[in-house]
Formats: C-alpha cells, structure tokens, sequence
C-alpha cells in the first residue's frame, strides 16, 4: 500500500510541476498573470503536501 501511495503522490508532483510551473515560466502574458498562476501552483502544491501528510498519518506510513 506504502508504494501505491508514493507513486501516486509522485505521479501527481510531476504532473503539477509540469502543466502548472510551465505555464508560469514560458507564458507571454503579462507579470501579473505570471505572478497570479504562481500562487495559484504554490497553493495546490501545499494542498496536496497537507494531503499526503494526513494520508501518511492515517495509514501509519513512514
């Protein structure tokens, strides 16, 4: 079960670092626009990190 949940998560932290950091480094739009997906990935990164951490804490995963 330990390994579902890694992978998972792994899987998930890729897929945020890659449709959610690309768009703020190669956009053309504006700063503010930039500056506003930024926070927007910081905060689903953080989202999942609390979820994983209760997982972890629920199953008793090291």
């Amino acid at each position: 079960m330990r390994w579902f949940v890694y992978t998972l998560f792994a899987l998930l932290y890729l897929l945020i670092t890659f449709f959610g950091v690309g768009p703020v480094l190669l956009a053309d739009g504006s700063s503010v626009e930039r500056i506003i997906t930024l926070v927007i990935v910081v905060c689903i990164y953080i989202l999942l990190t609390i979820v994983l951490y209760f997982i972890k804490k629920r199953l008793r995963i090291s």
